[in-house]
């Protein structure tokens, strides 16, 4: 038996990358909830001090921070069990691009899009959009796009199968089009019918608070 802990929060796109890997390779773990809304707790602190965020994992006594990281972890050390990375070394590392594009570019876009008014916000929805154009042509003709099964890179880009809508909602913005992106939106029905994506998914409620939570501090923050 494997000694396996999750810290983290299951409202947390970052969270439910590491919870997905975790069940599609069948490892068991405890999962150690946090409080999404206040400080970190001692624990976190810990367990991860430079950052004192979610996810941390913990494996025989030792903890890992990051999502792309313990993403990586997890796979070389289970390689055998349900592979998330592609064999051929090309792929991997064309993987590894567009999960840095995702959590980089694509990722702060989003941001300004949600978090912003006026030109700042237009900016953002135009880098936005120019991101999921990027995003269609990397999954024409797959299921996935780890092929046609999830994989590493799937996991990485799932939060926009589920997450994005509530960013749009909450943020007052539209760039998702599935008459645009008519591949990416067959990967998001795809993706979101796997029962291990789908059982592990908030509710468009909490997914709605927590968005509406950080609109509300954004905005006392920018007033003070």
């Amino acid at each position: 038996m494997e000694d396996v802990k999750l810290l983290g929060t299951k409202e947390s796109i970052f969270t439910q990358r590491i919870m997905w890997a975790l069940k599609l390779k069948g490892i068991c773990y405890e999962f150690i909830e946090q409080d999404f809304s206040s400080i970190s707790s001692p624990l976190l602190v810990k367990l991860n001090p430079v950052y004192n965020k979610v996810p941390v994992i913990v494996h025989d006594g030792k903890s890992l921070a990051e999502s792309l990281v313990i993403l990586e972890y997890i796979e070389e050390t289970w390689p055998l069990i349900n592979p998330l990375f592609p064999v051929d070394p090309f792929e991997r590392a064309s993987g590894r691009f567009w999960a840095r594009f995702v959590d980089g570019k694509f990722y702060e876009a989003a941001k300004r899009a949600f978090f912003s008014s006026g030109e700042t916000k237009a900016e953002g929805v135009e880098s936005v959009v120019e991101g999921l154009h990027l995003l269609e042509g990397q999954i024409i003709g797959k299921k996935f796009f780890g092929g046609e099964k999830i994989g590493y890179l799937d996991i990485i880009i799932g939060w926009i199968a589920y997450w994005f809508q509530y960013i749009e909602e909450i943020g007052e913005f539209k760039a998702m089009d599935s008459t645009k992106y008519p591949c990416l939106h067959a990967w998001i029905n795809n993706f979101i019918q796997v029962p291990i994506i789908q059982q592990s998914l908030p509710t468009p409620d909490v997914v709605k608070a927590v968005f509406r939570g950080f609109k509300d501090a954004a905005a006392l923050a920018g007033a003070n």
